[in-house]
């Protein structure tokens, strides 16, 4: 036994560690804070309105399913214990809602926010009409 072991008492730490997403933000704003939330969406809520954030945000669901869409992706899923990121500045977060009608969904993200912006811009129906072109295409029955 190490000199360490013995003093500390554990090697659990050695293992403890599971990366669950690695990822090279496209930027990261100048002079950012961090901004650790949890959001938690009642059965079927649709979430916050189509948004942006003014730097990176990377998530991982605690419960239940969160129907996620950025701009320029499908709409996908995502699970108890899946993580997400979005490299914010000038993407649209279209979906951030809650895909289930029997339970909650939970998040928590962790935004690199741009000094002096709030976290989350909400993007007025002038600016979803005039990039339309840039929103992937929606599954039957959605708009």
């Amino acid at each position: 036994m190490s000199d360490s072991t013995r003093q500390h008492g554990s090697t659990a730490w050695q293992t403890a560690l599971t990366t669950l997403q690695e990822v090279s933000p496209p930027f990261i704003p100048a002079g950012a804070h961090a901004m650790t939330v949890v959001v938690e969406y009642p059965p079927g809520d649709p979430g916050a309105p189509p948004h942006r954030h003014s730097g990176p945000a990377f998530g991982y669901v605690l419960e239940g399913e969160m129907r996620f869409e950025l701009e320029g992706e499908p709409e996908r899923v995502v699970r108890a214990g899946e993580v997400f990121w979005e490299p914010g500045g000038d993407v649209i977060h279209y979906q951030d809602g809650n895909n289930r009608d029997d339970g909650p969904v939970r998040f928590t993200v962790t935004m690199l926010c741009e000094p002096g912006k709030p976290m989350l811009t909400v993007v007025d129906d002038e600016e979803l009409a005039q990039r339309a072109d840039r929103r992937a295409p929606r599954p039957e029955g959605r708009s």
